[in-house]
């Protein structure tokens, strides 16, 4: 009797492990580690790198930037925003001066008309695109919001590189795009497979030899 109870324990035993290990064995997921860089080797900050998985997938990311455009030190914060379709983006004033913000690109024209310190307005991006950004008062400042379709997506720091965590195993499609690249309406794109583990890209981006970049106002200059 003591005999048969310890074969069934045993096979209980053996039976939970094997499910134990069969769970951890189906946990498919892995890392992206992308690098951007120009024809030169240097590192490219300020790139919008984009994922779209080539499967259907239930899940969400959440590794979305705030959709606010702050206007602080007479500079747009951040250079870069990405948002996806139908985002609605705040832009808070935080300096002592007014601020006229503008557009006239061809996927969001819009007009803030003057507003002062701690007043904000909001605007709803809802068409795919890049939107150049400008202050009537302040010529030095200049930002872009890429409004994206792509799900996943975030942007380069200093080092050129960003890291996507817990990506579903599969194929996507991986682009980029920078404010400075040749074709600034349209993003670059790639092929990536996530088998799990860690998979480094790194990526050129073909660059014009001349492009914007906000800069800090002169002292006295306004």
């Amino acid at each position: 009797m003591v005999a048969k109870k310890n074969i069934l324990s045993n096979a209980i035993r053996m039976a939970t492990s094997l499910v134990i290990g069969f769970a951890a064995f189906s946990v498919n997921a892995g890392d992206l580690v992308v690098t951007a860089k120009n024809t030169d080797g240097d590192p490219l900050e300020f790139t919008v790198v984009q994922l779209t998985p080539k499967f259907e997938t239930s899940l969400t990311w959440s590794g979305m930037l705030n959709a606010e455009m702050r206007q602080q030190n007479t500079l747009f914060q951040p250079f870069v925003l990405p948002v996806k379709v139908g985002t609605s983006v705040s832009f808070p004033n935080l300096d002592e001066a007014r601020h006229h913000v503008y557009s006239f690109s061809r996927a969001k024209p819009f007009e803030l008309r003057l507003y002062g310190k701690d007043e904000s307005n909001s605007i709803t991006f809802d068409n795919a695109g890049v939107v150049a950004l400008g202050c009537n008062i302040h010529d030095n400042m200049l930002a872009y919001i890429y409004v994206t379709e792509a799900p996943i997506y975030l942007t380069t720091g200093p080092d050129g590189t960003i890291t996507f965590s817990d990506l579903e195993n599969g194929s996507y499609e991986l682009s980029v795009w920078h404010p400075g690249q040749k074709d600034r309406d349209n993003s670059e794109a790639w092929s990536v497979d996530i088998t799990g583990g860690q998979t480094n890209r790194e990526l050129t981006v073909d660059m014009r030899r001349v492009w914007g970049q906000q800069r800090q106002p002169a002292e006295g200059q306004y």
